[in-house]
């Protein structure tokens, strides 16, 4: 069972801020969006020399590693001149802008698959990279470039958001002709997404987590390297379509029906989209969801520089798992389990128990179950007592979890204290029960008939919609129908499929 409280065995990592004012604001995107564990600007490579000698080369402007998905970040700000023929003028800006940024990511990507183990933090390259990367034969590398200075240049001579616009059809040097568009700039070597001052912020800052950014950058590349020609007034369009579409799955995704040789999408989508009931609905509701991201970059904080209250000597690669277990959650998702917390946070107030507890049940095969716990304080009790009995009830319950629903594999468990405090720590513990012995077993009966854990418990089912309200702003049902299809896709009602367990439970 991992903890928060394990220490960096001495190290202390500190992702780097960026160079340039343009370096420095992808980095505060990406770490919104990504966190501090995953997101790193100004990464170096060690060239083969003796490390300390301060001849580290940067491999990318911005590096993000999280689970199989690489993201390698190349960043330009180049000149775009006003004056003279536009299409010279074009040229040599997407020859600077996007063809060397393009090279720089696929010279990262090169040197990743060939030498994982030798990137750095640091020019001198004394500090190594903490996350470990994926295998190359199961890493998913995504190469986004960041162009900048091109939107106002655009918005002067076209008109509209500036964006660039997505022709798939333009291959190579056929950029050239083809001033502000952007098709598939070297397919030989792989997709490059091209992002501009206008698009990178709509985004990153609408598909703010690591698995609703990725999952748009998958589907996007599958959808416009096919054999159809696609079209777009610019990258907000294309993702205004794409959070617009479900899938058989129940994921956003490039759905078109008919089989069709040619599709264009036009201008204006993005601005329904955000007008929408449904959007202003969903950002409403969403506010909740970032004391999530709040609670894990606190965890990250005190991991990452070593402080956190309880010691222990295992790296930082060992706790990545819980942390990342937490981070890997969507965003509506995220905003399901925060009220959660907020939920028991309310009661725990209004409680004469000693403690209060949920249980957060998974959404999804593969989701965590999480255990939120607030206990009391007593007042003859000092601060390491405390923090103590409340980890063992966290790691009690994480156990008494396991007895009650088999089939969890993993289990984090969140502690804090119970009611409206002035200072307020926090607990994280981990338990992988993909393997779970009859000894564990037998002990977490122990536990539960000695403490009465989840021995009485009320099952409440609900359901967690994207867009809380309708087109029309009518409000979608929050109560999840046992005959309704299934969000797993498998066509079944849900009584007969995910929720099969809980019905029969709640009929006992």
């Amino acid at each position: 069972m991992a903890t928060s409280s394990l220490s960096t065995a001495g190290s202390v990592i500190l992702p780097g801020e960026g160079v340039t004012a343009a370096e420095r604001r992808l980095a505060v995107l990406c770490k919104r969006s990504f966190l501090s564990l995953w997101s790193y600007p100004a990464v170096f490579r060690d060239q083969g020399r003796h490390q300390g000698k301060g001849d580290g080369k940067e491999v990318c402007d911005l590096l993000v590693v999280f689970e199989n998905h690489i993201i390698i970040f190349s960043d330009k700000d180049c000149e775009f001149r006003g004056a003279g023929d536009l299409e010279t003028n074009w040229g040599r800006w997407y020859r600077r802008a996007v063809l060397q940024s393009a090279e720089q990511a696929f010279g990262a990507e090169r040197w990743i698959r060939r030498f994982p183990g030798r990137l750095f933090l640091d020019r001198q390259c004394n500090v190594p990279f903490p996350i470990k990367l994926p295998e190359p034969e199961h890493a998913v590398f995504h190469r986004i470039v960041v162009a900048h200075n091109g939107a106002r240049r655009c918005r002067e001579a076209l008109g509209g958001s500036g964006s660039l616009m997505i022709a798939t059809n333009l291959v190579g040097d056929d950029h050239f002709d083809h001033p502000f568009t952007v098709g598939q700039v070297n397919p030989d070597r792989g997709f490059v997404h091209v992002f501009d001052d206008t698009t990178l912020d709509i985004v990153m800052r609408t598909l703010d987590t690591i698995t609703d950014f990725t999952a748009y950058l998958t589907k996007k590349e599958r959808f416009l390297t096919g054999d159809r020609v696609i079209r777009a007034a610019g990258e907000e369009e294309l993702l205004a379509v794409y959070l617009a579409r479900l899938n058989r799955a129940g994921e956003h995704d490039f759905i078109v029906k008919g089989d069709y040789d040619n599709i264009a999408i036009a201008e204006g989508f993005w601005q329904g989209f955000v007008n929408s009931p449904e959007r202003r609905s969903q950002l409403e509701q969403d506010q909740i969801s970032y004391s999530w991201d709040k609670l894990i970059e606190k965890f990250l904080f005190h991991a990452m520089t070593g402080t956190q209250y309880f010691g222990g000597s295992a790296p930082l690669g060992e706790q990545e798992i819980m942390f990342r277990l937490m981070a890997r959650e969507p965003r509506t998702r995220r905003r399901m389990l925060a009220t959660h917390l907020h939920e028991v946070l309310s009661r725990s107030i209004r409680s004469k128990s000693a403690w209060d507890a949920r249980v957060a049940m998974p959404s999804n095969p593969g989701d965590p179950h999480y255990v939120f716990l607030f206990a009391k304080r007593l007042s003859d009790m000092s601060d390491e007592e405390y923090r103590r009995v409340r980890v063992q009830l966290l790691k009690s319950y994480c156990q008494v979890v396991k007895l009650k629903y088999p089939e969890a594999t993993k289990i984090i468990g969140i502690a804090t204290e119970s009611g409206d405090v002035e200072m307020r720590s926090e607990d994280l513990l981990y338990l992988d029960a993909s393997e779970w012995s009859a000894k564990e077993m037998a002990q977490a009966k122990e536990i539960q008939a000695e403490l009465g854990l989840l021995k009485r418990t009320k099952l409440g089912m609900s359901r967690e919609h994207e867009y809380p309200v309708d087109h029309e702003g009518k409000h979608r049902n929050a109560v999840l129908s046992r005959n309704a299809k299934c969000r797993c896709g498998s066509g079944k009602r849900f009584k007969r499929c995910c929720g099969e367990k809980f019905f029969r439970r709640g009929r006992r």
